[in-house]
């Protein structure tokens, strides 16, 4: 097969089942070699797509809707399936049980300034909670390592923030008050290539996403320390001990999900609260930027799932 290059959007924890699937060589066990190209800025990822500096990407599918807003003949496409709920948590100061979303008015709220996802779902989860999110006090403009800092010198109540700054404020005092991966599936990480490619290049996708089943089957009946020691070599500024209470937390939400079939109702989820926060002027649905059919053209008689 021929070698393909995936493109990496940025380091993160909660990306952990694409670092394992390196690491592991489960896409060599399927007979295709993958070379990592590393990312720093998330939307960088496509772009690298599109230039042909990489096969594919993995990402948020929100980038393939903001393209397909842009241009609804976009070539982008997503397929696959890794990160399929929220990673993101609310943190304060101090543990406040029974914690509802519509205790947010009168709160200061430092929301996440790297990435736009994590605010578009939060701020629908917010409308539905019965709180207008236009009133929420909020700070925009500050990275997730400011909020905490913040939320420590009690400049902020509360900082949505991920893995691993959720265990370091936690350690310094600080308490999860809300569970963004709670609202249930919700498209957060799949692989993204373009229309081209996905033909040009099936044979070795097919073979990838066996070896990322092979991953996810081992990732969902191994303990956190497992997957800590597979991966560390990924952060190795990030303390073991602390890596694998990040990893536990995940995998206590469901964050991965079971097989790399990309559900319909995660990709609705996101491209509802996208539409509901002005991201998006229309939606072009999941047939117009999804395919499911080659992970089911990958899996269909495949007996390799287990370790």
């Amino acid at each position: 097969m021929t070698p393909i290059t995936l493109q990496e959007p940025f380091r993160a924890v909660f990306y952990a089942p694409f670092y394992a699937a390196l690491a592991r060589g489960d896409y060599a066990r399927e007979g295709v070699e993958v070379t990592l190209r590393e990312g720093g800025i998330p939307a960088n990822a496509k772009d690298a797509v599109l230039a042909g500096l990489a096969d594919l990407a993995w990402g948020g599918p929100m980038r393939i809707l903001l393209a397909h807003e842009a241009d609804p003949a976009s070539p982008l496409r997503n397929f696959g399936a890794v990160v399929m709920r929220d990673p993101f948590f609310l943190v304060g100061r101090g543990a406040r049980p029974g914690f509802r979303l519509s205790e947010l008015a009168g709160l200061r709220l430092g929301t996440v300034a790297e990435v736009p996802t994590p605010w578009w779902t939060l701020q629908h989860d917010i409308r539905l909670a019965g709180l207008d999110p236009a009133t929420v006090s909020r700070v925009t403009d500050r990275s997730m390592a400011e909020n905490a800092a913040a939320v420590l010198g009690g400049r902020l109540d509360v900082a949505q923030l991920f893995e691993p700054f959720v265990t370091q404020l936690e350690d310094q005092g600080g308490a999860i008050w809300h569970a963004a991966a709670g609202r249930g599936p919700t498209g957060y990480t799949t692989f993204t290539t373009t229309t081209e490619r996905l033909q040009a290049r099936r044979a070795e996708f097919k073979a990838m996403l066996r070896g990322l089943a092979r991953t996810l089957a081992w990732v969902a009946e191994s303990p956190a320390e497992a997957l800590a020691d597979c991966i560390a070599g990924h952060f190795p500024d990030l303390p073991p001990p602390v890596l694998v209470r990040c990893l536990a937390r995940y995998k206590a939400v469901g964050l991965w999900t079971a097989d790399p079939f990309y559900p319909e109702d995660a990709f609705t989820r996101l491209e509802t609260a996208m539409f509901t926060a002005g991201a998006i002027t229309r939606k072009p649905g999941f047939a117009a930027t999804a395919d499911n059919a080659i992970v089911a053209e990958a899996l269909a008689g495949w007996q390799g799932r287990s370790r």
